[in-house]
């Protein structure tokens, strides 16, 4: 199970209130803005800015 455009569409980095969007892998969420990845769980996104991975 995948996450839902619904919820993709009112999921905002918890950092900057920014945009957010699915990776090409299907298991990140991925702020450009913050250059960060906020990785799915089984199909739950981890949304805490400390579990984030910066991207290179």
């Amino acid at each position: 199970m995948a996450i839902s455009k619904e919820l993709l569409e009112i999921l905002a980095c918890p950092k900057c209130k920014g945009d957010i969007y699915l990776n090409e892998a299907g298991d990140g969420l991925i702020c450009e803005k913050c250059r960060l990845l906020y990785e799915i769980k089984d199909d739950i996104p981890i949304m805490l800015i400390e579990e984030a991975k910066p991207l290179p």
